[in-house]
């Protein structure tokens, strides 16, 4: 019988379970390490959690839009419990009934989060990987036949040496924490707190207007919170498209949201029942909680990983090249410990490829302008490929159109007034490089421009396609058709 290849992956998330199905199905001996359950951050406080929260918000929303376009009423009822939505937008058609009872909804959140994460192990487990419950750290050496050694401590005191061939390290990150704003987990909150609530906050600070920090304040808006987004930059989603972040600030700002551009908040403190955030202008805003979302920070200390030659970033992120190796022999990493993008998607690539490669099956190196990523707000921000900023900046030359939603006969009929398709190509040839989509459910509609971007795919090719009518997705269409007029402006 020969040799067994034995693979530790130290963390369980999304890098780390999709690397131990890879390695065990290529036949390897694997044991993952994980101290808070499989799915990591990304299953247990994270994207599972966060995106249950909006499932609820998204509802909430939707009501709204069919109460306001679509003629739909909804009668007194002066008896249900005090849930209801603030003032209403139109005076004249009286208080809204409809609510949230937060406690439920977290309860549910919780509940699905740690489905999904015995799903996990029971797919890893039946697989034959082994899930050792623990911290793991690597030691130093690397001994005489090319085995890494890695030291686990179980929550019972408890220690145990294994050794590899090869080790990943995918130990994602944890929230960033502002020196003077330390979170309590009742009123100042970071992101993996939130979900303990059991009142709706009536008034909520979200300090960071991020990703995350606009998923959660477009999600308490809808859910009936009266929010007030702080932001250190000129827009919210400083990192995103534009024309997409401009169109999620007007809405967030027409639905009654206060949009602090250009403000820093210095300090956060509680008052009781109530925090006080002070600006580094000087100005205080007051409310019932807050919710600081200003970055996550790898967690790499207390691992052994530059004594064993792991070499760090300046922000303690792993170095890693596009097949996921660090620079020590036998150790990769994968996942937000590296800093590239900080996705589920990404972070499960990274291990699958980290695997492909040591094992030696057949593997392409991370190809980050194929990358389909979504925020989670409502109107959805889609993307994938080359950018806008790309475009401006000249790094790539290409034709842009964008093509609002509000001519789409389904937006029409859904009141959807808000979004649009934009595809970016290749000026020659037509390939289409890059694209948005800005929309309820953009997440769904990206992908046949992912495909599109994947598959060097031509607009000629898209416009010539068959779509619904009416459909949300005729507007991929639509954009293709306008782009092959203008490459041919003869036509």
């Amino acid at each position: 019988m020969g040799h067994v290849t034995r693979i530790v992956i130290i963390g369980g998330g999304p890098g780390g379970y999709e690397a131990a199905l890879v390695a065990a199905q290529l036949g390897a001996e694997v044991t993952v390490v994980d101290a808070d359950g499989l799915g990591g951050a990304s299953v247990l406080t994270d994207c599972v959690p966060s995106k249950t929260l909006i499932a609820t918000a998204e509802v909430m929303t939707t009501f709204d839009s069919s109460y306001d376009e679509l003629g739909i009423i909804v009668a007194d009822a002066p008896s249900l419990p005090t849930l209801s939505r603030a003032e209403p937008e139109d005076p004249e058609r009286g208080a809204r009934v409809v609510g949230v009872d937060l406690g439920k909804v977290n309860r549910r959140v919780k509940r699905l989060a740690l489905a999904q994460s015995h799903d996990i192990t029971a797919s890893v487990t039946r697989a034959g990987v082994r899930v050792l419950r623990g911290r793991g750290r690597l030691e130093g050496c690397q001994t005489a036949e090319g085995t890494r050694c890695v030291v686990v401590e179980g929550a019972d005191g408890s220690t145990e040496r294994l050794t590899a061939e090869a080790v990943l390290i995918a130990t994602g990150a944890r929230p960033r924490e502002l020196p003077d704003a330390q979170p309590d987990g009742e009123r100042i909150l970071n992101w993996t707190q939130v979900y303990d609530l059991e009142e709706l906050p009536s008034e909520l600070i979200v300090v960071g207007s991020g990703v995350t920090g606009a998923e959660f304040a477009g999600a308490y808006q809808a859910l009936g919170s009266h929010v007030t987004l702080v932001s250190s930059r000129d827009r919210v989603l400083p990192g995103e498209d534009p024309d997409a972040a401009a169109v999620l600030e007007d809405v967030f700002r027409r639905r009654g949201m206060n949009v602090m551009a250009r403000s820093r908040a210095e300090t956060v403190k509680r008052l009781g029942d109530r925090v006080e955030a002070t600006l580094t202008d000087g100005r205080v805003i007051s409310g019932t909680h807050c919710l600081i979302a200003v970055g996550a920070i790898p967690n790499t200390s207390g691992m052994g990983l530059e004594e064993a030659g792991v070499k760090l970033t300046q922000s303690g992120h792993i170095k890693t090249d596009r097949v996921s190796r660090t620079s020590a022999p036998g150790v990769y990493a994968a996942g937000d410990v590296t800093g590239v993008l900080a996705l589920a998607s990404v972070a499960a690539m990274q291990g699958r490829i980290a695997m492909y490669h040591f094992l030696g099956d057949a593997v392409g190196p991370l190809n980050l302008k194929t990358v389909s990523a979504n925020v989670f707000t409502d109107p959805e921000i889609a993307t994938v490929g080359y950018t806008q900023a790309d475009v401006d900046a000249g790094r790539i030359e290409a034709n842009v159109v964008k093509l609002p939603l509000l001519r789409n006969p389904r937006a029409k009929m859904q009141g959807i007034r808000d979004g649009f398709v934009k595809l970016i190509c290749r000026p020659g040839t037509g390939i289409v490089v890059g694209g948005v989509v800005v929309a309820p459910k953009a997440s769904e509609l990206i992908h046949p421009i992912s495909i599109a971007v994947d598959n060097s795919l031509t607009v000629e090719q898209i416009a010539n396609a068959f779509t619904v009518y009416p459909s949300l997705s005729g507007s991929v269409a639509e954009v293709a058709r306008q782009l092959h007029t203008r490459r041919n402006p003869g036509l």
